[in-house]
């Protein structure tokens, strides 16, 4: 190669590839670098507006971005065509294996993964009761849910036709098994709101041979989330693809019991006249899924939870600046449990509240979108953030707060 004759945009296409050389490279260098010349901006074309994400991997806010070999495994996968049921069957093995799962599949998102495994817990395998879902007359039907576990995605595991009941305490739970439950299902988001833990909750599942489900969503990381609730007992566990791991935003992971996983691959795309039709995952989506999930596993955990908090004490060092600015870094405990940025200060004093700062930030140049909480300070998630832009959103913080 004739290094003289690079030009810029070659140069940065090069140094973007090379390992540790993102955090050298300016967000905007680092984008160009990703999409490359000649490369349609649809988005810019339509006019909709861009940010950058510090407020987390929320589905309103696109979730992550796919690392570039999920993305471009994606691409040569989009180039050929396969069977899919082959596919199914190579990329489940394969994650069920890095997940220490006895099986797995690729879902269209978690709540997708809600819906079919529910569907396959009630119908199991029987073609008959697939194709009459969500009409589970003759069927078990019924979920036992802590009250405190109630939550809008749990209609997703209302869409197989069940009904929920609604217990608080172990006795409460036992007492209302009988011959028409279907299934427990547990939020782990909720552990710590319920009478009952995740452990007791599995093991009471056990104990009665009910199937047990946990909705775990966003509960990577910690990596070993991923098969911390199959091995404490639970038969089916959910992840969502597009947050901590980074996966496409419109996949899911459903690991578990062989069984319930191939009853759920029955309930699921691309049979036709099954619940889960309409959670269609092609090709693409799998590979990257599971490209994903292998670099996700194997990074550096440790390097990368402390260039977090980093990320962290570079954006509360440009704070510094301005009086009664309080910043700390906290990590929740359920969900999204990485370092966050936390800012307070005397509303009076500066003049605006949370909600104002975050609505200044999201209408600046360039957008930035935080999280304002009601308990009056902003919460400024580092974790989505691209190379460099760190310091954007360090700055354009202080100078809202400064003006």
């Amino acid at each position: 190669m004739n290094w003289l004759k690079l030009d810029r945009r070659s140069l940065l296409r090069g140094l973007a590839v090379l390992p540790g050389m993102g955090v050298l490279m300016p967000s905007s260098a680092s984008a160009a670098a990703r999409l490359g010349g000649g490369r349609r901006n649809v988005i810019r074309e339509l006019g909709v507006r861009t940010f950058i994400n510090a407020a987390g991997t929320y589905t309103s806010l696109t979730a992550s971005l796919i690392p570039r070999p999920a993305w471009d495994a994606m691409t040569v996968a989009s180039t050929t065509f396969c069977p899919l049921q082959e596919l199914h069957d190579a990329v489940g093995k394969r994650i069920a294996e890095l997940t220490k799962s006895e099986a797995a599949l690729v879902s269209a998102g978690a709540a997708s993964a809600l819906a079919i495994g529910t569907a396959g817990v009630v119908a199991g395998t029987d073609r008959d009761k697939i194709r009459q879902l969500p009409d589970t007359r003759g069927m078990k039907n019924e979920v036992i849910v802590q009250k405190s576990h109630r939550n809008g995605y749990d209609h997703a595991v209302r869409n197989a036709g069940i009904r929920m009941i609604e217990v608080e305490t172990a006795a409460e739970l036992e007492s209302a098994i009988h011959s028409r439950t279907a299934m427990m299902f547990f939020l782990y988001a909720a552990n710590n709101r319920g009478q009952i833990g995740y452990e007791e909750f599995a093991k009471l599942g056990k104990k009665h041979n009910v199937p047990t489900m946990i909705d775990a969503a966003a509960d990577l990381p910690p990596v070993e989330n991923l098969w911390k609730f199959t091995q404490a007992g639970f038969d089916l566990a959910i992840f969502s693809g597009g947050k901590g791991i980074k996966g496409p935003q419109s996949a899911g992971l459903l690991l578990g019991r062989k069984d319930l996983i191939e009853a759920g691959r029955m309930n699921s795309s691309p049979n036709s006249d099954s619940l889960g039709r309409i959670s269609k995952v092609n090709k693409e989506e799998m590979v990257g899924m599971l490209v994903a999930l292998e670099m996700f596993i194997n990074r550096d955990h440790k390097a990368v939870w402390k260039d977090w908090e980093n990320r962290c004490n570079r954006i509360a060092s440009y704070t510094r600046g301005v009086k009664g600015i309080k910043t700390e870094i906290k990590v929740p405990e359920l969900s999204n449990g990485v370092p966050h940025l936390h800012v307070n200060w005397d509303h009076e004093a500066v003049g605006k509240t949370p909600k104002d700062v975050a609505k200044e930030l999201r209408e600046g140049n360039p957008g930035i979108e935080v999280r304002p909480r009601a308990e009056g300070e902003l919460v400024v998630a580092v974790w989505m953030l691209e190379p460099g832009e760190d310091r954007i959103v360090g700055r354009r913080l202080s100078q809202v707060l400064k003006s």
